[in-house]
């Protein structure tokens, strides 16, 4: 799959990391098949990952750090704006000098503090609408730290393809719904969005791209595809949400 991003024109491939399969040596897998990606983690749960055990996992990795783009997240904790500071810190004194730390957001403190601090910021389960909202979140945090550029915005994108892409979307999103209480406070603060419709779900291919431009607050966009278990069904989403050459 990675090979086949690749010559699809994609800037990026990125993993989540899950208790049961660490993004860090999925990502390496990433990079060593296609050298022309960046290969990008999102995100590594704070309550999980130690920044001493991250780091020593990155140098086993052998990604180079000029393509690695490391995500890191709050995770189940009481304190996620403490943490993810105190994280970014830590994180930092870890790694090695040039690891890029892109901090996950949803919320406007959050937001504010990536656009402050981080080298990029990842959003997730977004409306274009709400992604323009964090962007100008993320703008004001980096003004008020008298950066000259705010860092970048990654976000995901759910893609499903097929006759039955609407069932896909609406199955992974009410999971969400519900996980926690922040990101059941995230799905209220989207206001009017039905179930189901916070990404795109496509029963024609050709519908995805026209969709995607709506997601412009996002500067690189992540099409993280809600396919069968097999690589034709990840094929066919990679294919319709491929960048326009």
């Amino acid at each position: 799959m990675a090979r086949r991003c690749e010559s699809l024109g994609y800037a990026s491939m990125w993993s989540n990391d899950h208790p049961m399969a660490s993004g860090i040596e999925t990502v390496a897998v990433f990079a060593d098949a296609a050298p022309a990606l960046d290969v990008g983690v999102a995100v590594l749960a704070l309550d999980r990952h130690e920044p001493n055990d991250v780091a020593q996992q990155v140098d086993r990795s052998a990604v180079p750090q000029e393509r690695l783009w490391l995500g890191i997240g709050a995770g189940f904790v009481k304190r996620p704006l403490g943490v993810v500071r105190d994280g970014l810190a830590a994180m930092r004194a870890a790694l090695p000098g040039g690891t890029r730390v892109v901090v996950a957001a949803m919320g406007p403190k959050m937001c504010a503090l990536a656009g402050a601090e981080a080298d990029g910021v990842f959003l997730n389960w977004m409306t274009p609408e709400k992604a323009a909202w964090a962007r100008e979140r993320v703008h004001e945090g980096a003004r008020a730290a008298g950066r000259s550029e705010a860092p970048p915005i990654f976000g995901y994108v759910r893609v499903a393809v097929g006759p039955d892409a609407d069932e896909r979307l609406l199955k992974e999103e009410s999971f969400y719904r519900g996980l926690h209480e922040g990101y059941i406070r995230h799905f209220e603060a989207l206001g009017d969005a039905p179930p189901g419709s916070v990404g795109i779900a496509a029963a024609d291919p050709s519908d995805v791209q026209p969709r995607l431009t709506e997601y412009d607050a996002i500067d690189h966009v992540v099409v993280r595809a809600l396919a069968h278990a097999d690589t034709d069904s990840l094929a066919a989403v990679a294919e319709a949400a491929a960048p326009r050459r």
